[in-house]
């Protein structure tokens, strides 16, 4: 059995095989899946788990150079923007790889999940808890 954070096989297969630059989203319950990169499924139930839960476990696997999310992020959700901004300077703190995040409006955003490698679905019912994570090189 695997040790680490990380135990869900199919995000744990996609991270194995991101080379630097490619994508990986994880989204809420309402982000439009395209049908281009693999859809991996977690949404048990309402907030269960929830957006920051997911993206704190990625985090202890992944190497990530940029993170892109909605501007809409800001004014429609500060709570959930708050905590990710928390998650991400511990995620430097602890790692000290720079990972700028920028913002884009959530259209273009939208479009930009169908060159992902992978749709992490995620339970989360709040407006814009959405990321993208682009990853960098360890070296």
């Amino acid at each position: 059995m695997k040790s680490g954070t990380l135990l869900n096989s199919g995000i744990s297969s996609v991270i194995s095989r991101m080379g630097h630059g490619d994508g990986l989203v994880i989204g809420d319950a309402g982000l439009p899946i395209p049908s281009g990169p693999e859809r991996i499924d977690l949404a048990l139930a309402r907030g269960l788990p929830s957006f920051i839960q997911t993206l704190e476990v990625v985090l202890s696997e992944l190497c990530v150079e940029r993170l892109v999310l909605a501007e809409e992020i800001k004014s429609a959700n500060p709570a959930q923007y708050a905590a990710i901004e928390g998650v991400l300077a511990a995620y430097r703190r602890r790692t000290g790889f720079r990972a700028e995040a920028v913002f884009v409006p959530h259209e273009e955003f939208k479009r930009k999940t169908a060159s992902s490698l992978a749709v992490v679905r995620t339970g989360e019912c709040s407006p814009y808890s959405n990321v993208i994570l682009l990853s960098g090189v360890v070296f």
